[in-house]
């Protein structure tokens, strides 16, 4: 279909499938400031807090291609209502759940709801809007989408200090309740009409398995050491990752068509991926706890203190996907992860009796800001370097690289940064790793921005042709294709 995004359908559309993977960005969010407290009512260590959100993002990482297929199969409306209401049956589980090991299988369960929801929210976008209309619609996703992100911190404080961590997992049930019934009546359907062959359940499993055993390792090494069974499971992890490549390589309906990394532009956006979202997942994973538990803030109060990205993300991100869309998205992509390291820096100002006003929101103002530069540029990139049909698909290699590279950064940041078993419980410990941890999160971002310098171009102006398959594997400005 060709919506547009000032018809009423179009609206109800950007609803739809902002509802959707809010639900998935904010318990990305939420948690982290629910931390604190879920290890002390459940009596769980670093490692345990750790996985539970690892597993969340781990059955969200080794999945979310497949789930990204299933929707350009069967139907992507069709897959996404039924991941929004398994994601909220999971997480009602997470809600009652009475120790840190039904928690951390719940949350998995939770992944495997997001892998079905996210990759379909925004392939339903990219296949039911205008072509002139889609840049912006995707920047209002983003935009919204990024506002659920960033107001999770406060939401998840305000839960956490009022009726109960518990109440984090359980607001998704009426969140879905009214998300599903509004795709129902005002979502078109769509597929992708090529879609074919059988589905590539082994490539999944190799993937999921190949993390789960490297953030094993890098979890468990803090307290077991260089031990046979930690070098063990990195090494068969590595072993099975290698493998994963080798049979989506060769299978005929990959769930990873390695082809598509022809497109040096899908290549080197996927690469900038990785650095910025192993960057943010370990910002926000450690300033939730660093907050709290060395500053001394509630958990109200630690959510309250991220806000300032939460307006920027409102108010500057439509403008950004539009800005992008007539310079380019090389500018934006360098500058953006620039601004969130110099953010990430800030942050070795904070420490016990910081002021939020002279060290917290400067901060989070210049994170914010690179947030707002980076964000749509990154996704309407994305798209753009495929084809209409393989929306869902890009969309979904794109989120596991994102949650890949978060898995890993919330796994190995507090082994490189020295953290023990019960850092968090100690307020002069944390704080030391802390200061040592967010150099490294800025390192990251600078390597991204470095990458997008270096490898992404703007076809028309970069090699003189509007559309340029070949080299660069994309037409801009994004979303306005033609066909092949």
């Amino acid at each position: 279909m060709d919506l547009r995004l000032s018809s009423p359908r179009g609206r109800w559309v950007v609803l739809t499938t902002v509802l959707g993977s809010s639900m998935a960005m904010l318990d990305s969010t939420v948690v982290n400031v629910a931390l604190p407290r879920i290890g002390e009512d459940l009596d769980a260590d670093l490692a345990a807090l750790q996985w539970t959100v690892n597993a969340y993002m781990l059955t969200l990482a080794g999945l979310i291609l497949l789930g990204g297929a299933l929707g350009d199969r069967f139907g992507r409306r069709k897959v996404f209502v039924v991941g929004v209401v398994w994601f909220a049956v999971a997480s009602l589980l997470c809600g009652l759940a009475p120790d840190a090991g039904i928690l951390i299988a719940a949350r998995a369960l939770q992944g495997v709801g997001g892998a079905l929801l996210t990759p379909g929210s925004l392939a339903l976008i990219q296949a039911s809007f205008h072509p002139d209309d889609r840049a912006r619609a995707v920047g209002v996703w983003s935009g919204l989408g990024g506002v659920g992100a960033a107001v999770g911190p406060f939401l998840g404080g305000w839960l956490v200090d009022g009726p109960g961590w518990r109440w984090v997992f359980l607001l998704n049930v009426p969140l879905a309740a009214l998300c599903v019934p509004v795709a129902l009546k005002h979502v078109p359907e769509s597929r992708d009409p090529q879609a074919h062959g059988r589905f590539d359940v082994l490539g999944a499993g190799l993937a999921a398995l190949s993390l789960a055993l490297v953030t094993y390792a890098l979890i468990a090494a803090p307290d077991q050491g260089p031990s046979a069974v930690v070098v063990g499971s990195v090494a068969v992890g590595v072993v099975l990752g290698a493998v994963f490549l080798a049979v989506e390589k060769r299978r005929p309906d990959p769930m990873m068509p390695l082809t598509l990394f022809a497109s040096r532009q899908f290549t080197a956006i996927n690469a900038v991926t990785l650095c910025v979202y192993a960057a943010f997942s370990g910002f926000f994973f450690l300033t939730a706890l660093q907050l709290q538990v060395v500053v001394g803030y509630s958990a109200l109060q630690a959510g309250t203190a991220l806000l300032p990205t939460t307006a920027l993300m409102l108010f500057l991100s439509a403008k950004s996907g539009e800005l992008a869309q007539r310079i380019g998205p090389r500018v934006p992509l360098t500058a953006g992860p620039l601004l969130c390291a110099g953010g990430m820096l800030l942050m070795l100002r904070v420490g016990p009796g910081s002021s939020y006003v002279a060290d917290v929101l400067p901060a989070m103002l210049v994170m914010g800001a690179g947030m707002v530069t980076l964000v749509a540029p990154l996704t309407a990139t994305v798209l753009a370097s495929v084809d209409t049909g393989k929306a869902g698909l890009a969309s979904g290699i794109n989120n596991a690289a994102a949650r890949a590279a978060g898995l890993v950064a919330v796994a190995a940041l507090p082994l490189l940064a020295g953290m023990g078993p019960e850092a968090y419980r100690s307020a002069a410990e944390f704080g030391v790793t802390f200061r040592r941890a967010m150099p490294m999160c800025a390192g990251v971002l600078v390597l991204g921005a470095a990458i997008a310098w270096a490898t992404v171009r703007t076809p028309g102006r970069a090699c003189g042709a509007p559309e340029c398959k070949v080299h660069c594997g994309v037409t801009w400005p994004p979303l306005e294709r033609t066909s092949d």
